[in-house]
């Protein structure tokens, strides 16, 4: 029995101005559009200007919202910021968003879970207002990957973008957005995506390189067409819900090659399928709001609709969560 008493009642979004093509890429790497097409399904990416960071792309976002919906956002008690890419170590990006936004009684906190990011954060507002803790909370997935893209690495470096969206979930006993979860993290595969910080070693090995990304494509692939649809079918059956009464799948913007052997294992048509990396790249914890508004903006979700989101990435961590789009 669904025992949420969230809802979701407001989404904006921001990517930088200055857009980054295939071809660009053609001029500092060994690659080709076709190449980078055909393996991806990237066509270009938004990068931000020097001195723009995760905390600018996501306040950006929220104002988005704000301006669409013409929401108050005086009275949020929490902001939850999505992201591995902070501006700094500490003060967390939230309280930066926080004290852009002036919403000075507003909790804030950072939650790192790489390109399920989004997913764990609108989950744990959901947790935190159905328990009561909280009643109105601000959820920004916000990244700047090009502050830690490895731009002679020509596997890694066509595929990340910069972007930001945001969403409020507020207090709504009678009609929740949350329906069902499922969620978890592989910690031992962790090494086939990482990107050092403080320390250059991750259970007591050297990484390669320091603070810029490294990924084991190829592990992290077989990795993510096995588990998606595994816990896809996991999450649904413990409900006995249907697939095929799936509006809508909303997968991590990985790469498109990706979300099409999902589809297959999973029985879901690519046309019922959003994403946003043909536009933006993979954004990491951006990519399913991105996708979200995308699909908003176009009219195509309607009010009540049944939307499966399913974050993975780094970690390996993994989150899918069944919401009804209440907006």
């Amino acid at each position: 029995m669904n025992q949420s008493k969230a809802k979701i009642t407001a989404i904006g979004s921001y990517v930088p101005e200055k857009v980054m093509t295939n071809e660009d890429f053609s001029k500092i790497v060994e690659t080709s559009d076709e190449w980078i097409v055909s393996r991806t399904g990237i066509k270009e990416r938004r990068i931000a200007a020097e001195h723009e960071y995760t905390s600018d792309l996501g306040y950006k976002a929220v104002l988005n919202l704000v301006e669409r919906y013409g929401k108050s956002i005086d009275d949020v008690d929490m902001l939850i910021v999505c992201t591995f890419t902070p501006d700094v170590a500490t003060p967390s990006s939230a309280a930066i968003i926080q004290a852009k936004l002036e919403i000075r009684h507003a909790d804030t906190l950072d939650l790192n879970a790489a390109c399920a990011g989004f997913t764990y954060g609108i989950h744990m507002a959901n947790a935190l207002i159905t328990s009561g803790l909280h009643k109105k909370i601000l959820v920004i997935g916000s990244e700047t990957l090009s502050k830690i893209t490895d731009y002679e690495d020509r596997t890694t470096c066509i595929l990340f973008g910069d972007g930001a969206g945001a969403v409020l979930v507020e207090y709504d006993e009678h009609e929740p957005s949350f329906i069902t979860h499922y969620m978890g993290s592989e910690g031992e595969k962790s090494k086939n995506l990482y990107c050092s910080g403080i320390s250059n070693l991750l259970f007591g090995e050297e990484l390669e390189h320091k603070q810029r990304i490294v990924q084991n494509g190829r592990e992290v692939y077989r990795w993510a067409v096995t588990t998606v649809p595994e816990g896809i079918r996991t999450m649904l059956n413990g409900i006995n819900y249907p697939i095929e009464n799936v509006d809508w799948f909303v997968p991590h913007s990985a790469n498109l090659r990706m979300i099409e052997s999902i589809c297959e294992r999973t029985g879901i048509s690519l046309d019922r399928t959003l994403y946003s990396l043909e536009d933006y790249g993979n954004t990491s914890s951006a990519t399913i709001p991105l996708a979200l508004d995308l699909a908003v903006k176009a009219g195509r979700i309607k009010q009540g609709e049944h939307l499966l989101l399913y974050g993975f990435g780094g970690g390996l961590t993994h989150c899918g969560l069944l919401i009804k789009w209440t907006l």
